[in-house]
């Protein structure tokens, strides 16, 4: 195919792609998963009129998938683990103890600080919003916060810690892909993170929530009420959590130290909460968490967790995956990204193009180890002819890849804190300031020349 039909195929692809997915998921307001799917076989049925052949096709949709395997084999363990920690009493006592520092009128100030916290310690935002996550947002139902609002705060602070510890796996993934060294990739985020939590901080107290002082007191007075009644709250129940963190903290691999939690977590509910047959940790495993507990806000809090709670992420990772390894391998990205480097002229460019490319691949792919991996090979060249330091590189790819995928409702991340927070991205997107502040703070840097370094010989 000669380079101006590949341009024509790939602008093509793009619009088929985005036509689809708007038109399905705005107007229609259907989920994303037969829209995505929809959007495969048009491109596909595309490139076979372009003359791209089956098996070319056929090897990407594998190899998309072959990325995904992880992180979905991570989604069904932290499946297990939410349902686990909730039999086991581990998230009521967090909750029981935690809510004593909720004050019901500021609680989307509240909710950041306790997720920036766990996220910090876990390196996790999955098994942050997984855990504390969903507790939270079973008490901002019963003071009435929108639910939108609720998971945007939540969601900022679990991504904070996922974006800043060096326990994360893409805080890690950026600088190695850069060539930075990882401390100095964090002390570099710095010059965007600040600003933009300190701003998402002054709005999220300038809209406080609307929930009254006194029935949000008297409502947190009856969730703790409901929890006694029927979990017995104790230290011992964080044990398990604690030796998540602890193997964390050690560099274990994250499947393990997930299994371990889950583990662990049996062991509590065996020895902690007693009267759970095997049969009932199975099922509990496989279906989640399903009592009665006379207060409607905590069974909405604990009925959650085991593999099938994960299936609709799942379903829609592999379709999203899949796409994105057909784009792969029908050479769209490439082609875009040949035409944004064509645009590169000064340092604002290089960094504005390096996390428009991320971005891009968040949408076209669902992926955010793509968003990081494809511009950084990319245009890592550009930089160093350019003398910029590395740091500038690494930070781009975190600020527009990492913090940009939970923004696509079929993103990895996206498809999981919708589904286990129980609100669908388009609901939460409004609120998730600290995601769309940072990318925009690394454009803002790279044309101001603030927080930019020379790259030192």
């Amino acid at each position: 195919m000669t380079s101006k039909n590949n341009v024509m195929f790939s602008f093509i692809s793009l619009i088929l792609l985005v036509g689809i997915i708007l038109y399905s998921m705005l107007i229609l307001k259907t989920e994303p998963h037969i829209p995505l799917l929809l959007s495969l076989v048009s491109i596909a049925i595309l490139a076979k009129g372009f003359g791209y052949k089956w098996e070319q096709m056929e090897k990407g949709l594998i190899d998309g998938i072959i990325v995904g395997i992880k992180p979905v084999l991570i989604l069904m363990v932290i499946g297990m683990l939410i349902g686990t920690w909730m039999m086991s009493g581990t998230v009521p006592t967090m909750l029981f103890y935690g809510i004593d520092f909720i004050e019901p009128h500021w609680f989307t100030i509240s909710a950041l600080l306790v997720t920036i916290i766990v996220s910090s310690f876990t390196g996790s935002s999955f098994t942050t919003i997984g855990t504390v996550g969903v507790a939270l947002m079973g008490l901002s139902a019963s003071l009435g916060v929108h639910p939108g609002l609720a998971a945007g705060s939540i969601i900022c602070g679990a991504c904070f810690g996922d974006k800043m510890s060096p326990l994360s796996d893409t805080t890690n993934f950026a600088p190695a892909v850069a060539g930075v060294e990882l401390f100095n990739h964090i002390k570099h985020l710095m010059w965007t993170t600040i600003p933009a939590l300190l701003i998402t901080i002054v709005i999220f107290l300038s809209m406080g929530t609307g929930a009254d002082g006194v029935d949000g007191l008297n409502s947190i007075k009856q969730v703790q009420e409901n929890l006694t009644q029927s979990f017995n709250i104790s230290g011992w129940t964080l044990l398990s959590p604690l030796v998540v963190v602890v193997l964390a903290l050690m560099r274990f691999p994250t499947i393990p130290a997930l299994i371990v939690g889950v583990i662990t977590g049996i062991l509590t509910i065996l020895f902690v909460q007693g009267e759970s047959s095997g049969a009932e940790i199975f099922t509990m495993l496989q279906n989640g968490v399903q009592m009665e507990t006379g207060g409607k806000t905590v069974d909405e809090i604990v009925n959650r967790g085991g593999i099938q709670s994960m299936m609709w992420s799942v379903s829609l990772i592999w379709i999203a995956l899949s796409l994105g390894g057909l784009v792969r391998a029908l050479g769209i990205l490439e082609t875009f990204v040949r035409l944004l480097e064509n645009k590169i002229k000064s340092r604002g460019n290089i960094i504005a193009t390096t996390a428009v490319s991320s971005i891009g691949v968040n949408v076209f792919t669902g992926e955010q180890y793509l968003s990081i991996l494809i511009p950084g090979q990319s245009f890592k060249p550009h930089f160093e002819r350019q003398q910029l330091d590395l740091r500038n590189l690494s930070r781009t790819l975190e600020d527009a890849g990492t913090l940009v995928n939970p923004l696509i409702p079929w993103g990895v991340s996206g498809a999981f804190f919708a589904s286990t927070l129980g609100v669908d991205v388009i609901s939460y997107l409004p609120y998730v300031f600290f995601l769309f502040l940072s990318p925009l703070f690394t454009i803002l840097l790279g044309y101001t020349g603030i927080g930019i370094g020379k790259k030192t010989v």
